[in-house]
Order: C-alpha cells, then structure tokens, then sequence
C-alpha cells in the first residue's frame, strides 16, 4: 500500500470526490469510450452500405473491454499519439477487423465525442446531488420558518428575519444553478462524425459523394449514446466555447456553495448554527475544546479553485486558430476533470451539511434579545405619541435612555438595559414596551415568504427532478 503514496495523486480523487465521479474521468473510462465510439462508427458505415462485416463488429466488440495496456504503451512511446497507439493496440486484438477501425475519422471524432458523452453524464451526477442539496435546504426552511434571528447587513445588527427565510436564500441560489446545470446538459451535442477539418470529405469519399449517407453516419453514431444532434459545423474539435458553457453553471454552483458555507462559519462564531461535529472529530491538534468548521472551510476553499477554473476555459476558446491548435489538448486533459471533480466534492459536502445542520434556539434568542430593545424604539415612540405624548420630547429621552444602554454595553460590558429605562421612565407609562418587543413582531412576512417560497418556486421546480435525487454524500475524511 505504501507504494500508492510515492507520487502525487490528486486529492481531488484520493479525499474528497465521490468515486462515481472520479471513475466517469478515469483513464478507463474514456479508452472504453473511444472503443466504443470505433465499434459505433463501424456499425453505422456498414449500415450505410461500406463492405464491413458482422464478423467484424462481432470481433470489435468482443474486445472492447479488453484493452492491453502495456500494448497501447509501447505503442504511444513509439508513435507519440495515444489514439493511434490505442488503434495499433485494438487492431492487434482484432486480426480480421483490425484494418477498419477508424475508418475515415480523424482523433477528434473519438476523444471529443467521448468528452462530451463523459461531461453528459457527469452534469447528471451533479444535477442529482444539487437537487438533494435543495430537498435538504427546503425542508430546513419549512422547519424554522418562525424561529426568529437576528438579520445582518454588513455582518452588522439589522432587521431580524427567521432562520427559515435566511434559508431560502440559500436554496433559492442552489435552484438557479440547478436550472442553470440543466440548461448546460441539454445544450449538449456530439461534435458528429466529421473529418479531420470538419469537411466530411473523407466520408464523402468513402460513401461516392453521396451527402445523404454522410450526413446520416453522424446521426446514427449520436443516437447509440443517446443524443439526438450534433454540433451542425466544427473545425476538427467541438467549439471549444462549448466547455466554458458547461464550466460556467459548475462556477456558478461553487458561488452558491461558498456563500452558504461562509454564512455557516459565521454563525458557529456566533454559535446559533453550525455544520455536524462528529463524536470522534478533532477540532485542533493544540485546541481540543474547538469545533472548527471544517467541512464549510473545505468548501470554500474548492470553491475557489472551481470559480476561477472557468476562466481556463474563456482562455482556450479564445486561442483556438482556424480549424485548430492543438494547445487546448494539454490543458483540457486537467481543467475538465478536476473542476468536475472539485464541483462534486463540493456537492458532496454540501449534502452532508445541509441534511445535519444544527441550530441553537436559545443562543439565536439571546443575541436578539441583545439587540431588538434598539431596534424596537420606533415602534416604542409611535405608541407613546399615540398615547398623548410629545414626539420630539419623546424622541430625545429615547436618545439619552439609549445612548446610555449602549455604553453600558460597550463600555462596561454588561447587558443591554434599554428596556429597563424606558420602563422606569413615567413618560412612557402608558406604553406596553413587552408587547412591543416581542421577536414576532419584526420578522415581517418571513414565515409566509417561506411557505409560498416553498410552494410556488422550490416545489414545482424539485417536482421536474423526481426520482433524481443524488445518493446520500459519504464523506472519507
């Protein structure tokens, strides 16, 4: 086992992705796409009338998943091309088929076809962890529609809200980029079967200029691995803006993540919320009372790597010269699959947070409690006016009473004693100040913009994902 750690793995797999998404980017997976894309092409010109035979598809086909790795190495090492030391090493396997594999076709029509199938179904795995994330975040929200909280602008004291409407702000960013990654997965289409300049012309040679039959090679190719269309023109690659496309709403997710995890670490500071701490789990190796937010600091930190890894993908779309060059191949190899990987990792961690998050009441109570006597003084001169008294007489005892309190606080650090003095003082005898002051009273419409938050938006948009639901996140470290 040693041996595994000598050279530098990615954490991105060894800790922190799920192994189905780490496994849709392996090598693997990819040499079997290719093999498979070669056995579909071949179908699909011997359905088009090109003498190939069933024994041939049968011999491609019985070798598909047996691919002899120390011959593909061999192989690159002598022809510094891996699709073709890929061929080399198929042919060898299959004698009497050897000699149409890759008929027509040039790199692109196997490695570009097969990212897309592979960012395909990787947009799928993240669209079922975002939709768990959002199904958790809801049902927070419903639960803690009325609990009070203090709000913050500024992460300065402000209108109080509910820690349920604080919640929907959260889910409402999750739900835009779950419709954003839908957008990005829909849009997807094959790059097609095209050439090496995206001419077709060596199936139009193959086929004896018959346009009808070219045209239809690529569809059938696309239908095998269920995409209706294909990129209408390419140069030798899909358009490479086709990778900021769907880079794009993985960024967008990671914001959403790092938001809601910077909120979280904020409120364990305060300790009204905060992410599971596991019975066995080290805060700090010196500090052994701390319960450091790990997990939302681990978020944040992937997120930041996956926000700005789009911008890799502005850059290499902008750099591609005519039909293309082939400085995207390198780049491509690693930016593709650690931002994906990075987004499920992140995904992964938000499932698990969002479905144990834990709330104080009693702390949340407290801090409001703290602050809601200033934020109540409008309220408190209304009524004594009301009540007979003089406004800009009023308006300056509540001035003294408050400046006092607030020195008390501040100065001597003790409680907020606001309410105490405006209860002492005769001018505002005819005033409920208790009633007044009651958390419920400054909340708004929270619980209400909650339940139709609920109804109206979140539910109806889950509802398109029923049955999609990504499985629950396990966590390795």
């Amino acid at each position: 086992m040693a041996e595994d750690f000598e050279k530098y793995q990615t954490p991105l797999v060894s800790r922190w992705a799920s192994p189905e998404m780490a496994s849709l980017w392996g090598q693997m997976n990819a040499w079997r796409l290719w093999r498979r894309l070669w056995i579909a092409l071949a179908r699909a010109e011997r359905a088009l009338g090109l003498a190939i035979t069933r024994k041939q598809i049968a011999e491609l086909e019985g070798s598909a998943d047996k691919i002899n790795l120390k011959a593909v190495a061999r192989y690159e090492k002598m022809l510094r091309h891996d699709v073709m030391a890929h061929v080399r090493a198929y042919a060898d396997q299959c004698p009497s088929a050897g000699g149409i594999i890759h008929l027509g076709a040039t790199s692109c029509c196997i490695t570009d076809n097969a990212d897309i199938i592979i960012m395909a179904r990787a947009l799928d795995l993240l669209i079922g962890r975002a939709v768990a994330v959002a199904h958790n975040l809801a049902r927070f929200a419903r639960k803690h529609r009325k609990l009070p909280t203090l709000g913050f602008t500024h992460f300065q004291s402000a209108q109080p809200t509910t820690v349920g409407k604080r919640a929907t702000l959260w889910l409402q960013d999750i739900l835009m980029d779950i419709e954003a990654l839908e957008t990005a997965r829909a849009g997807l289409k094959m790059r097609g079967i095209k050439g090496t300049t995206g001419t077709q012309a060596s199936f139009l040679k193959l086929f004896d200029g018959d346009h009808r039959k070219v045209r239809k090679l690529e569809k059938l190719v696309a239908a095998e691995f269920g995409f209706k269309e294909v990129y209408p023109v390419t140069g030798q690659t899909y358009p490479r803006k086709v990778d900021y496309n769907v880079l794009s709403p993985l960024s967008g997710l990671a914001q959403s993540a790092a938001k809601f995890a910077s909120d979280l670490r904020l409120l364990a500071h305060l300790k009204e919320m905060e992410e599971p701490f596991e019975e066995g789990q080290v805060g700090s190796s010196a500090m052994a009372y701390k319960r450091n937010p790990m997990r939302c600091e681990r978020m944040t930190g992937l997120a930041r790597f996956a926000i700005n890894a789009v911008t890799n993908t502005a850059h290499t779309a902008a750099t591609q010269w005519f039909e293309r060059t082939l400085d995207d191949s390198a780049n491509r190899r690693i930016v593709l699959a650690e931002t994906f990987l990075a987004a499920d990792a992140i995904l992964c961690l938000y499932q698990d947070i969002s479905e144990r998050m834990v709330v104080y009441p009693k702390v949340i109570a407290a801090h409001l409690a703290a602050e809601l006597p200033f934020m109540a003084s409008e309220e408190i001169l209304m009524a004594a006016v009301k009540a007979g008294g003089h406004r800009q007489e009023l308006h300056e005892k509540i001035r003294r009473h408050a400046m006092a309190a607030a020195r008390r606080v501040k100065v001597e650090g003790k409680s907020n004693d606001f309410l105490e003095r405006i209860e002492k003082d005769p001018a505002f005898s005819a005033v409920d100040v208790r009633r007044l002051t009651r958390s419920e009273n400054f909340i708004g419409r929270s619980p209400e913009q909650v339940e139709e938050f609920l109804k109206e938006i979140a539910n109806p948009l889950l509802g398109r994902f029923r049955g999609r639901r990504g499985a629950r996140a396990e966590l390795r470290v």
